[in-house]
Order: structure tokens, then sequence, then C-alpha cells
């Protein structure tokens, strides 16, 4: 499915933030993409607009009932100068089969990407030249119908804004980060929307998040809802262990997100032939592990660090310290996937669109 894209141009286009302190988040581009839905027309008004505020009703159910969910993409210039966009379809199709959970219309992945794709052929001037850099494409689908009933929206909004983005690390080179183990708050429970891309689960962690900050602590590891014994995701990345030559990864389920970058790892190391496991992981085990000096290495994976190592789990009885820090095993994963998103390692999976 492919809808039209109507594009109006702004007639007062931005100064372009110097790459060398775009942050993440803080700038956004020139123009944005909307596209409606009713439950009587479907998807249609594809159209690319200038960047501004969006016109909500008060009483839209997104402001009260928290039909919303988003998709974090990233588009890179290759060091050939060509923008391509990272495993497109799998965000998209992630969309998709998420938004049921939240009784929300699924956008065709086909028509996502088109709608995304056109969008950066206006914008792909915005993508940055830097090493390292990217320009971030964030998709989102709100509930818009006015109205105080508790039941799912029959009118929704979908909409992608880009945003020029930095280094993760604000340099070239990984850093490790402290991690509080949280036992108190849970990310998601079981039944939940743990694995959905629904941004009341972002909500809901940043509490437990700054409660750690504060405390002099990058980020929370989750543990699992029922008992806090088993490892779920690190902050907002799921997790990864090396434990001896096997590379470990906790089961998906329906509270941890089936993670783009956690499936692109997982490829990678079959290919190279090393041993992954997806399996429950507790944290006794890990304990165990580290005191028998069969933990080499933890990680988290997602699309904004691609790949971030852990140097200390800390409890309030425990404080572990994995390894070096930045594990070659870790490194070895940034390195190839920021090969092939930059064009310099041969993409041998097919997970790049080139603009």
């Amino acid at each position: 499915m492919k809808l039209e894209v109507r594009i109006e141009r702004t007639s007062a286009p931005k100064a372009h933030p110097p790459e060398s302190d775009l942050g993440f988040g803080r700038h956004f581009t020139d123009h944005m993409l909307l596209v409606d839905f009713n439950e009587s027309q479907g998807w249609s008004d594809a159209r690319v607009l200038p960047y501004g505020p969006l016109a909500l009703d008060p009483a839209a159910a997104v402001l009260h009932y928290g039909q919303a969910m988003f998709e974090g993409i990233k588009a890179i210039r290759g060091d050939d100068g060509v923008v391509r966009v990272f495993r497109l379809e799998r965000h998209c199709q992630r969309m998709a089969s998420g938004a049921p959970r939240l009784c929300m219309p699924p956008p065709d992945p086909e028509m996502l990407a088109h709608c995304i794709t056109e969008l950066l052929k206006v914008e792909s001037d915005w993508v940055p030249r830097a090493r390292n850099t990217a320009l971030y494409i964030r998709p989102t689908l709100v509930a818009t119908e006015p109205f105080l009933g508790v039941r799912p929206a029959h009118q929704y909004l979908l909409y992608v804004i880009l945003s020029p983005v930095g280094s993760y690390y604000g340099g070239d080179t990984l850093k490790p980060v402290r991690i509080w183990v949280e036992t108190h708050q849970t990310r998601a429970a079981k039944g939940g929307l743990g694995a959905v891309k629904a941004g009341a689960n972002y909500a809901s962690s940043l509490q437990a998040a700054m409660r750690a900050k504060k405390e002099g602590y990058d980020q929370v590891l989750w543990l699992d809802g029922a008992k806090h014994e088993f490892l779920e995701e690190v902050g907002t990345m799921n997790l990864f262990l090396v434990l001896g030559d096997e590379l470990v990864t906790p089961a998906l389920g329906d509270t941890i997100l089936s993670g783009v970058t956690r499936d692109s790892i997982i490829t990678l190391a079959k290919a190279r032939g090393m041993t992954v496991t997806e399996r429950p992981l507790s944290f006794s085990e890990i304990v165990s592990a580290h005191e028998s000096g069969k933990l080499k290495e933890v990680f988290g994976s997602g699309t904004a660090a691609v790949v971030s190592p852990v140097s200390e789990l800390v409890t309030a009885d425990r404080r572990m310290i994995v390894g070096e820090g930045v594990g070659p095993i870790g490194q070895s994963f940034y390195d190839e996937l920021t090969g092939i998103q930059h064009g310099t390692r041969r993409d041998a999976h097919g997970w790049l669109t080139a603009i």
C-alpha cells in the first residue's frame, strides 16, 4: 500500500546546527510528515509540511488515556556520501505489529516506509556528514479523537519528525556505563505493554532512572515484575552478556521489546559461528558467573547507542566490576554495525535502504 505524498515546502528554512554540537534530539529539520486515519476512510492525506506545532483538541484521547506509540530509526550518510536508512522495513513492521496491543490501527509497513522515504528526500541535506552522526527518524502514532469516554479512539494521526544527532558517547570511542540494579520498581509486567514501543513504558521508567542518576549511576537494570529476579532490559536497551564463550540475551516475551539492534547482533553473532542463547537469566546466575570469572562482558543494544558497554552492576549490598568495561566482543559488534551503516562494510543481509 502506498499513498501519494503531498509536499508543501517551508518558506523559512532553518540554519543547520554545528555538527560538532548536535547532542540527541535537540534540533529538528524544516519539515514533518503527517498522515490521518479514521475508520471510514482508513489512512489518507499523507503530506509533508513545514515543521511546527500540532493542532490537538484538549479532549484528544492521547492526552487522557495514553494511546500513543513510536519508533526510532536512523538515516546515515555513508563515507561515499550516500544516505542510507538502517533496517527501515523491520522498524515499520514492528510498529505495525505493536499498534493492535493499544487498539490502534497498524500503519501498513510499505506505506510507512514509502512516506518516510519521501520525507527523507525532502530533508536529505539535513543528514549530517561527520562520522558517528545520523538523522534520527521518529514516527509517532497518537489518538486524536476528542472524547472522554474510555474506549479506543476512532481517529488517529501518524506523524514523522527528524532530528540530526551526534555520537551517543560524544566522541569516537565507546564509554562504559555504571548500572544500578532496580529491585523495587518494574518496567513491565506480564500481560502488559513491555513488548510494545508505547510512550507509557518510558514515562513509568523515569523515576527509577532519575533516582539512579542522582546516586551517580548512568541507568538501571530492569528485573522481572513478579519476583525481581530475572534480567530483562538495561535502561531503554536490550541486554547482552558474554558468559564464557557464549553470547546470552534474555528471551523475548511480553515484557521485553523485540529490538532491531538486538536482532542485528544475534544475526551477526551467528554468522561468526558464535554460540548464541536466548533464555531466562536470573540475577543470582550472574552473581555466580561473576564470582567464578565466567562473566566476561555486559552490554546494552539499541538504535541510539548501537552498543553500550557496562562496567559495573550495583545493588544495595553488592558491586560487580565487569571485565575491562569496553569488552572486545561488544566493541566488535559496534564496529561491524556502524561499518555497515556507513557503507564501509558489506551489507550481507540487505539491511540498508538507499535514499
